[in-house]
């Protein structure tokens, strides 16, 4: 196996923080998807599953606001993972 050094070692430093980084927020999405949130004292679920039945007008701004969150990280997730597969393609392309 050949030795990493240089710029090839930070190239593989990066493709590792930036895979990491994108699992981690992935799964924080995820968990962050299914808190419970409510308002004015009342339940309203979580963005992927909102309570029962029909939820007070005051339950849609919780609802809205953690779905937006929810989104943001996913996708801050999904970017990084791409980010990290196109440092690989691209490495593996200019070792090649």
């Amino acid at each position: 196996m050949p030795e990493i050094s240089g710029a090839g070692l930070a190239v593989t430093t990066l493709k590792k923080i930036l895979g990491i980084a994108g699992a981690a927020l992935l799964l924080a999405g995820v968990l962050l998807g299914f808190r419970s949130v409510s308002a004015g004292g009342t339940d309203c679920g979580s963005a992927f599953q909102p309570a029962a039945g029909i939820t007070p007008m005051a339950c849609d701004n919780a609802l809205n606001s953690s779905g937006t969150l929810v989104t943001i990280v996913i996708s801050a997730g999904v970017l990084c993972l791409v980010a990290a597969v196109t440092v690989k393609v691209v490495r593996d392309k200019v070792s090649a």
